[in-house]
């Protein structure tokens, strides 16, 4: 007897390890930079360059990059900003097998720059990541039996979850911006941040799509030294080829916007009012399909007698795809503000997740939206202000009667986020905050891994009785007694007059042995 059998591969998502190191650096104001005076604002990224496992840890290196905006110390004092990165190397502890591949979830820093003096900064960076683990799994699913012999065979039918696509990609972004005409032209650009909000992902065939939004704000100085801004969304879109993929299938896509810049371009008049815009979109897919399969579960021979081995798989059947929404919306009294905030010019927003946790409703998420954001004073002398802090938040995102044994892969971003004055001494916090949810239910299978046919012992086949009543007792089906008094599930239903194989416990049935008759 020989066993068909198909292979099936899927994912499977190990413990996240946190991790949370500190950089301080004592940093020298470049020559060609005018002396400090005051740090407006600081804000720092971390980019990781590498990451890959050294026996019982996980070396990822890479670069915080830091701006910082501040006013200068002339006489004439002006916004001006300084630049840099400073190199990290962190060893994080993390016992694997070889056979896994670790790959940054999120990351999030806090930046501090003080003044020593007017030509030396001290400068501290707090970097917190979460680095997901996963593994690809083969396994092989036991579909029938064949062979010389007459078998019966146990089907049990299984939509699974099999991984189609797994693969890393990027996405290259290029847009414009033309400054409107109550804008002064651009002499030097301060600072811009580009930011990713919403972004739609759709299968294609043989492609992903791509439609979202970036935020760009960018604040300059003109050519007389004036300075301005501008804020303003970009939509994009666009595709990847991906060989291999359809429309029907199912996925699970972390994104994240990396290599931001923004240049100054001359328009049409030879003036500097175009603003370009470049990032790349860094994506990380595994793309699913759903598959209704049938697999051999158990089976039994009256010819001869059947033995097997079973071996304990897990495989995956999709629960839900889906992107849930959260609204915070907050009122915060800042006294530190006093009176003297005419306009919010920027925001910034990211989301540290404390907690995720299964309930019979849902997914129960918990954590803290960090804010921060730049203003403008009704002082010339210090025209700029800046304020950062933090909003909890607490959400669930619903899926009703939630079964036990689930795999949830979650990930979060800020989509929507708006400061405004509320006030002389509060502001008005609103934000839509965007959990990519992929949800898979754990199916524990007993899988057939190999037969071996033997003679039978006629001599105690002939001791069985031909004629055997027998009152169903918990846990039995007509499988489970045709198998066991070596006859079939249709003689049994023949025999006792049953119209389908439901039986309860407490039946009484008339068994007979294959090839008995009653005349």
């Amino acid at each position: 007897m020989e066993l068909i059998r198909r292979p099936i591969h899927y994912t499977q998502e190990g413990k996240s390890i946190f991790d949370q190191f500190y950089l301080d650096e004592d940093y020298n104001v470049p020559e060609q930079k005018e002396d400090v005076r005051r740090i407006i604002q600081g804000s720092a990224e971390c980019r990781t360059e590498d990451i890959r496992p050294v026996e019982n840890y996980v070396k990822v290196t890479g670069k915080i990059y830091f701006r910082i905006l501040y006013m200068t110390a002339s006489g004439d004092p002006k916004p001006a900003v300084l630049e840099g990165s400073l190199p990290f190397e962190e060893m994080v502890y993390a016992e694997s097998d070889g056979n896994e591949t670790f790959f940054i979830r999120s990351m999030r820093t806090e930046f501090t720059g003080t003044v020593v003096n007017s030509r030396k900064l001290s400068l501290r960076v707090m970097a917190e990541m979460e680095i997901g683990r996963e593994r690809l799994r083969d396994e092989e699913l036991t579909e029938d039996v064949e062979g010389g012999i007459p078998v019966y065979r146990k089907m049990e039918k299984l939509n699974l979850l099999k991984l189609a696509v797994s693969r890393k990609d990027t996405y290259r972004i290029r847009e414009e911006i033309v400054l409107p005409g109550t804008k002064e032209g651009i002499g030097q650009v301060l600072l811009a941040d580009i930011g990713s909000r919403k972004l739609d992902i759709r299968l294609g065939q043989d492609e992903i799509l791509l439609r979202g939004e970036l935020l760009v704000f960018c604040m300059y100085l003109s050519a007389d030294e004036k300075a301005d801004w501008i804020e303003q969304s970009v939509p994009y879109e666009g595709r990847i080829a991906c060989d291999g993929v359809t429309e029907s299938m199912y996925h699970h896509i972390r994104h994240s916007l990396e290599d931001t810049l923004a240049d100054v371009r001359l328009d049409e008049d030879g003036e500097m009012r175009i603003l370009g815009i470049e990032a790349t979109l860094a994506l990380r897919m595994n793309i699913y399909e759903e598959e209704e399969t049938e697999v051999l579960r158990d089976m039994y021979s009256l010819e001869q007698a059947c033995e097997f081995d079973t071996r304990d798989v897990v495989y995956e059947e999709l629960l839900m795809q889906n992107q849930s929404r959260c609204k915070v919306s907050e009122r915060l009294a800042l006294p530190e503000l006093k009176e003297d905030v005419l306009q919010i010019l920027h925001s910034q927003g990211s989301i540290q997740m404390e907690s995720e946790q299964h309930t019979e409703e849902g997914i129960r998420v918990e954590g803290i939206l960090h804010l921060s954001f730049l203003y403008l004073r009704g002082d010339d002398m210090e025209p700029y202000g800046s304020w950062q802090g933090i909003i909890p938040f607490s959400y669930l995102i619903e899926y009703p009667d939630m079964p036990d044994h689930v795999e949830s892969s979650l990930s979060s971003h800020v989509e929507q986020l708006a400061v405004t004055l509320a006030g002389s001494e509060a502001v008005e916090v609103k934000a839509v905050l965007a959990f990519d949810v992929f949800l898979r239910k754990q199916i524990p299978i007993e899988m057939i891994t190999d037969v071996r046919m033997r003679p039978v012992d006629e001599g105690a086949l002939e001791q069985r009785p031909g004629i055997v009543g027998h009152i169903v007792q918990a846990g039995e089906d007509l499988w489970s007694l045709a198998k066991k008094y070596m006859t079939t599930v249709e003689g049994i239903m023949e025999i006792n007059g049953l119209d389908s194989e439901n039986v309860r416990p407490g039946d009484k049935l008339l068994i007979l042995k294959e090839n008995v008759s009653i005349l």
